[in-house]
């Protein structure tokens, strides 16, 4: 009995009625009526769905606008797997722009009338205006972006609009769209970069003359201005946006008119429609043009650097938030609390920074996976390039915004942070350079200053609090002007190189970045 018991523990709920019910007497209604009733009203519900699903797939479905060659059309499962439109139709504006420019150029090389012509860009606008005001039905039977469009068109337009698609494919057609898309979204990442780089320059000049522990391997290293580590973010995004620049200028080529892959034997003009798009030229290869995606990679590339450059900066003020460092207090705008803990004001919009930049990171590899068995030229696995490039610009996007709000609205605890400074003998390698100057080998000044502080641990107090005769016994080269090196300010002040962080070099810094920023100075006190 206490092995059927246990057994009867451990077998899952199911499979346990099941056997009960089995070695009863089905005789008796009265003990499976109850499992019978909750198992037809489970059943029912499915057959009926089924049954209207059947009268579903039973309805004609609307002929592709490829399908001429065949005979039947794609499963309901097929067309479910292959459709682009829940994700493409972010492309419709650029997918008008281009089907315009190849409508006007199709006129003006005699391919179409100008009547045609007129015909199709007044179908255009009344189909950009029905999706701009929530009117336009996407249909997933008509695949992706271009077809819904074409196919719209052609029921608005008619003949006119059968000839659109005259030496231009889709493999084309969705490069142009793609490529007009990124140069668009870099403009907006690059406007978001400068978003960020104009708060933390004014968090800079905000926070004049505030020094602060510098920091190799996490430990205390030199004593820095906070306004020189500010404004190396500042810097790493001036080459994040030097980066996105660089591959807007490689991408603004047309691969319109490169057709499937070959090109085509009509005479249409390339380089007017590139112009009239704002491409810099036509692409020069038409294999090239509809197969590869390395403008892409290069652009999910960047972004991924930006990401890593956020995420470096949350990484840091997540940890001058935390009650160990203390340097930062975030607004309470900026924060959030814990469902259990009340006292709890976490910086959790710079910890998504840190965590988001995973994201962007796993979207490039998702699309160098995607591109790297790819025989030439077209190859339907490149539909897939679409979600990680929208996921990777929405999410980066957030990132440069959440992070410049909250340096908007973060505010450095001073009394903290000075009161942290004396701790790690940050002004060290100041006394080491003091030795230079007296004519000392580096590598001895190294020696010397290092059983200088060996002698503090042991005296349990700073170098400014080694009397002269101390320093003497360890070199007779320190006199009494040694003193105007040691401190965390003095040895600010003895910073002189060119982007080091004496307080005249950081001003300088600081004037440039301001007046390349366009900020008012006077409005940053």
């Amino acid at each position: 009995m206490e092995s059927l018991r246990s057994s009867s523990l451990q077998t899952p709920f199911f499979f346990s009625q099941s056997t009960v019910l089995s070695n009863k007497s089905v005789s008796n209604p009265r003990t499976i009526s109850p499992l019978m009733h909750r198992a037809k009203s489970r059943f029912e519900p499915l057959r009926c769905t089924t049954s209207h699903s059947s009268e579903t797939e039973a309805k004609p479905k609307e002929t592709k606008l490829w399908g001429g060659r065949f005979e039947d059309s794609v499963t309901d499962i097929v067309e479910k797997f292959t459709e682009s439109i829940s994700f493409d139709k972010q492309l419709y504006k650029h997918d008008i722009m281009g089907s315009k420019a190849h409508a006007s150029m199709l006129a003006e090389q005699g391919l179409i009338s100008f009547s045609d012509r007129d015909s199709i860009l007044k179908g255009l606008d009344e189909i950009e205006r029905r999706i701009e005001a929530g009117e336009f039905v996407w249909r997933t039977d008509r695949e992706d972006v271009h077809m819904n469009i074409e196919a719209a068109l052609t029921d608005l337009v008619g003949e006119p609009a059968k000839k659109l698609h005259t030496a231009r494919s889709r493999n084309d057609q969705v490069l142009t769209d793609f490529r007009l898309w990124c140069r668009d979204a870099i403009d907006r990442i690059i406007s978001s970069i400068r978003h960020l780089q104009v708060a933390l320059v004014k968090l800079a000049l905000n926070n004049e003359g505030l020094i602060i522990p510098g920091y190799t391997h996490l430990q205390r290293a030199q004593p820095v201005l906070l306004q020189h580590l500010l404004l190396a973010y500042v810097e790493q995004l001036d080459r994040d946006a030097g980066r996105l620049l660089d591959c807007r200028a490689r991408l603004n080529f047309c691969p319109l008119g490169a057709c499937a892959l070959a090109g085509t034997g009509l005479p249409i003009d390339r380089f007017m429609t590139s112009e009239a798009l704002g491409f810099t030229a036509p692409m020069r290869n038409s294999i090239d043009a509809v197969s590869d995606r390395d403008f892409v990679l290069e652009f999910l590339s960047a972004n991924s650097i930006i990401a890593v450059h956020l995420s470096r900066i949350g990484e840091e003020w997540v940890l001058w938030a935390s009650e160990e460092f203390g340097f930062i207090t975030p607004s309470d705008s900026v924060s959030t609390g814990s469902s259990i803990m009340p006292q709890k004001k976490n910086p959790d919009p710079m910890e998504l920074v840190r965590g988001k930049s995973a994201r962007v990171i796993g979207d490039l590899v998702t699309l160098l996976t995607l591109c790297k068995g790819l025989p030439l030229a077209y190859n339907r696995d490149l539909q897939e390039d679409k979600e990680p490039t929208f996921d990777s610009v929405k999410t980066i996007t957030g990132m440069l915004e959440v992070s410049a709000e909250f340096a908007q609205n973060i505010t450095f605890n001073d009394k903290r942070i000075q009161k942290a400074l004396p701790a790690g003998y940050l002004d060290a390698t100041t006394l080491a350079d003091y030795l230079v100057k007296k004519g000392i080998p580096f590598r001895t000044s190294h020696d010397i200053v290092g059983r200088s502080v060996a002698l503090c641990v042991s005296k349990n107090c700073q170098l400014q609090d080694l009397s002269l005769e101390d320093m003497r016994n360890l070199s007779p080269v320190f006199d009494n002007d040694v003193y105007e090196f040691l401190g965390v300010e003095n040895a600010v002040k003895k910073f002189s190189s060119y982007g080091s962080t004496g307080f005249a070099c950081v001003a300088d810094q600081l004037d440039d970045w301001a007046a390349k920023l366009e900020i008012n100075k006077s409005t940053c006190h």
